[in-house]
């Protein structure tokens, strides 16, 4: 079978859906990101890719913190909606309800099913969007979304975005175990 070359662009695998929250001239204000990963351990530190003419953006450079709130499938349309319409315009402070942690500048989502609060650690220009690097100051769930004390994502049920075919899905059937599937292959090589 021989491969095809597709156009250049966006890779076609899922991404994570996220809410990034930020306080922007006083308000919460929520904006729907999936351009968003872990980048290191220990200390942990998540990376956050937003175009710089997201409002949203003011108000993490202006506090130095922001949130990463993972919603459950069940907010898919007022998450969405939080990508549709900007800042500027619209007023998304009462969309959700509105909690505070320890650094008290980071706004976070009463209703997503896990919250993650970020200090501002370093901006990257990246020409038409800006890469956000966070320290992971602490993380907020529910008993209901734990699984032995640690977030269970079939219990979190995250959105998904298919950028390629616009669409958002919910995670699928689980394969195997990570770093034990490969033990097989490691030992046919020994």
């Amino acid at each position: 079978m021989e491969k095809i070359e597709l156009e250049p662009g966006r890779v076609p695998y899922p991404m994570p859906c996220s809410l990034v929250g930020a306080n922007v001239a006083g308000k919460p204000n929520y904006l729907a990101i999936a351009w968003f990963t872990m980048a290191n351990p220990s200390p942990p530190h998540v990376l956050v890719v937003m175009n710089k003419v997201h409002y949203t953006n003011r108000g993490v450079k202006e506090n130095g913190t922001f949130s990463i709130n993972i919603p459950s499938a069940e907010l898919a349309e007022r998450m969405d909606y939080c990508g549709l319409v900007t800042g500027h315009k619209t007023d998304k402070s009462e969309v959700f309800e509105t909690f505070y942690g320890r650094l008290q500048t980071a706004p976070m989502i009463k209703d997503c099913a896990c919250n993650v609060e970020c200090r501002l650690v370093q901006t990257v220009d990246l020409l038409k969007e800006e890469l956000f690097i966070g320290e992971i100051m602490a993380v907020y769930s529910e008993e209901r979304y734990l699984t032995e004390g640690v977030p269970d994502l079939r219990k979190i049920n995250p959105i998904l975005l298919l950028q390629s075919e616009r669409r958002y899905a919910a995670i699928g059937a689980d394969i195997g175990p990570a770093w034990e599937m490969g033990e097989r292959w490691k030992r046919s090589e020994t």
